[in-house]
Order: C-alpha cells, then sequence, then structure tokens
C-alpha cells in the first residue's frame, strides 16, 4: 500500500497579506517539509519568487475577484479540488505555527475532517455574522439565519475557518460542495448578511456531518480574543497578523531572509493591518 500523500494550503489574494504569507511559510518550513500550495490572486509575479524561495511551495489561482476578501472566501470554497495531497492542512496565512503539527495527519487517519470551535461557538451569539447592530441582533439570530435558508438549529456550532485538516473522501468532496452552496446564499443575501463564510460552513458541516474532531484551541489560538479563553496546555498554532504577533512568535519566522524582506515590506507592502475589504 502507498503512503499517503500529505501537504498544507493556504491563501494569498492581494498584496495586504504578503507579509502574513512570507512569515507563514518561514513558520511551517521550521517544522514541516511538506509541500504547501498557496492559491493566489492579485499579486504582481514580479513577487512570486519570494515565495517560491521557500522549498517545496507550489502556487496555483485562486478565484478572481477584485474584492480581495470574496476572493480569498471563494478560494476557501475551492481547497477539496485545488488540493493534491490525500491529507490536507489549511491554514490562514496570518497563521504562525509554533511547533510540529504532525499529529493533525496522524488523526486524519481516523477522522474526516478535523476543526476547531469559534470564539463564539453558539449561532444563537453569532451576530459577527449579520449586518446591524449586535445588540440588537442577539434575540434574532438564528431566525434570521433560517430566513434566508441555512439549515442551522439552536445547538448549531460555528466554527473558524483558519484552521481546517480533510482526508479526501466521497463525504468530504460533498461537504465542499455544500459549502459552496450555502455561501451562495449568504453572497445573495448582503442585506442581512455580512459577506464571511462561519455560517455557510456551519451549515455544511450540520447538513452532511462528516467524520470529525474537534480540536482544542491550543490548534487555532486567536491573539486578539485571548480574554475569551480558559487554555492550560501549550499553545500549537498561533492565528495573529505578523504586525502584532508577540516577538517569541516573531522569533519562529525570525531568519536572514524574513528580516531582508520585512525590510522591503515596510517600503514597498501595504500594512495589513489597514486592509480596507477586512470592514467590507
Amino acid at each position: 500500500m502507498s503512503t499517503p500523500t500529505k501537504g498544507f494550503i493556504t491563501i494569498l489574494t492581494g498584496l495586504y497579506s504578503f507579509q502574513d504569507c512570507i512569515h507563514f511559510l518561514a513558520a511551517v518550513r521550521k517544522f514541516h517539509q511538506e509541500p504547501i500550495i498557496i492559491l493566489i490572486d492579485q499579486v504582481p509575479i514580479v513577487l512570486y519568487p519570494l515565495l517560491k524561495a521557500f522549498k517545496n511551495v507550489i502556487l496555483k489561482p485562486a478565484p478572481a475577484n477584485e474584492n480581495t476578501v470574496l476572493a480569498s472566501r471563494q478560494a476557501k470554497l475551492a481547497l477539496y479540488e485545488a488540493s493534491e495531497f490525500d491529507k490536507t492542512i489549511y491554514l490562514d496565512s496570518d497563521i504562525c505555527l509554533l511547533t510540529n503539527i504532525n499529529d493533525v495527519f496522524d488523526y486524519l487517519d481516523e477522522y474526516e475532517f478535523l476543526l476547531t470551535e469559534d470564539v463564539q461557538p453558539s449561532i444563537l451569539k453569532a451576530t459577527n455574522l449579520l449586518r446591524g447592530k449586535q445588540e440588537e441582533l442577539l434575540p434574532n439570530v438564528l431566525p434570521i439565519l433560517q430566513s434566508v435558508g441555512l439549515p442551522l438549529q439552536a445547538d448549531s456550532v460555528q466554527y473558524n475557518g483558519g484552521f481546517m485538516a480533510f482526508r479526501k473522501t466521497e463525504v468530504t468532496k460533498i461537504f465542499f460542495d455544500e459549502f459552496k452552496r450555502y455561501f451562495e446564499i449568504v453572497k445573495n443575501n448582503q442585506d442581512k448578511l455580512l459577506l464571511k463564510d462561519q455560517g455557510a460552513f456551519a451549515s455544511a458541516i450540520a447538513s452532511v456531518q462528516p467524520h470529525k474532531k474537534i480540536l482544542p484551541p491550543t490548534y487555532n489560538y486567536l491573539s486578539k480574543w485571548q480574554d475569551a479563553y480558559d487554555i492550560q496546555d501549550t499553545i500549537k498554532v498561533l492565528h495573529c497578523t505578523y504586525p502584532y504577533r508577540p516577538q517569541y512568535a516573531k522569533d519562529i519566522s525570525r531568519s536572514l531572509y524574513t528580516r531582508v524582506f520585512d525590510r522591503f515590506a515596510k517600503v514597498f507592502l501595504p500594512n495589513q493591518v489597514t486592509n480596507p475589504w477586512r470592514i467590507k
């Protein structure tokens, strides 16, 4: 029997995330040598060698869109087709590995899908998915989501799509097909919903029910919401844009190459924290 192939995949749509992506590659390469696919859009070809400087990096076109956030959402829907591996770990490009995560690949021997819950996992409180004032929306979150056609219930869970791992099976293929279908509902109801994928993602999980394992937040630790966690174990995966990253995490990806690149970035690249598409 042949050994299952495995690798990483991330998304880079636009220059605002370019510095994050360089440090993402550096952090992954510190602990892993598996191939890394980057779904890329709106990045000048002249900059591609900066990404390919890391070994075994594969660049593939992401779905093109003027709105780089929408392009990123659509690229996430295409992960199943874009992956060349039997076992795939997807990470947002503003993630920094703090250690190896070989155990995630190992879990995929048993499970089809691995994911982490959102900081606010209850769909009943998911005002972050809706347009309007959160305090006014809170009593109506579920009715609004159901009214547009998302098959969510009071016990449905909101997951954070910045980390996921999947094994290529017929069930995971169906999951991504449903993910696409439900995201079309989100796109078509922009008067009520923000352009986020968590609602569609939760809907696909609820309807397809892949054989999944929920990993603890140490695998997708959003430092912006650190006060919401009660974590005793060591953080493995830090989810934080590079400018706000603590020094110990910056040291993970620090090298002569990234030090020179960061000087280039200050002059030639826009700052991720000022990305105007983040508020669309």
